[in-house]
């Protein structure tokens, strides 16, 4: 992620100025970073997780949003656009235009080569002063693997490392399971 070469700017400019965009760009410390298109692999595997929860999540007061929800880390002066949100406790958004959600439960990233340590490090650490935040997800493309971080206290993380392809992935925060399988269905790892 590469910020623009423009002057710093509030995080009230950042958003009156995203809500007029028609590319998404996120907002770190005062610089406005524009975000990329996805790739293949990384819209199956979005929607491959998307759809599952879904499907558990229906009768639930769980909201899952794909892609296009922003989230804010107001501490931080954060804003970004994580690949999968969900939210089980009632949805707090910044303000009136319900664009900006303030309290997701569970986060996820489908990692890209341009993206991988920048979500596993800094947005992770930003991600961690959520206190709503009880796990998250990081989901590779370029092989079935996935790094599942679950929180145990206010500072404790624990990470687990998935890399069986016929692993389940429970998700206690939102009582739901993910299958590595379901995860990938379709995922051809030879293309990329």
């Amino acid at each position: 992620m590469i910020a623009h070469p423009y002057p710093k700017i509030s995080p009230h400019e950042y958003l009156a100025q995203e809500r007029q965009a028609e590319i998404k760009s996120e907002y770190i410390d005062g610089d406005v970073v524009a975000m990329t298109g996805a790739s293949r692999q990384h819209n199956l595997i979005s929607l491959n997780i998307a759809a599952s929860l879904h499907s558990q999540l229906r009768s639930r007061p769980c909201e899952i949003y794909m892609g296009d929800m922003r989230v804010a880390v107001d501490e931080a002066e954060f804003y970004t656009y994580p690949d999968i949100v969900v939210v089980c406790e009632d949805p707090q958004f910044l303000d009136g235009e319900l664009d900006t959600l303030l309290n997701p439960t569970l986060l996820i990233e489908v990692l890209s080569p341009s993206t991988a340590s920048y979500d596993r490090g800094e947005k992770f650490s930003r991600y961690r002063q959520l206190s709503s935040l009880q796990e998250y997800l990081v989901v590779a493309q370029s092989t079935p693997a996935i790094e599942h971080y679950r929180k145990q206290s206010r500072r404790e993380w624990i990470l687990v490392d998935i890399t069986d392809p016929e692993a389940l992935i429970e998700l206690p925060s939102i009582q739901c399971q993910l299958a590595m399988k379901d995860i990938y269905e379709k995922v051809n790892f030879d293309s990329e």
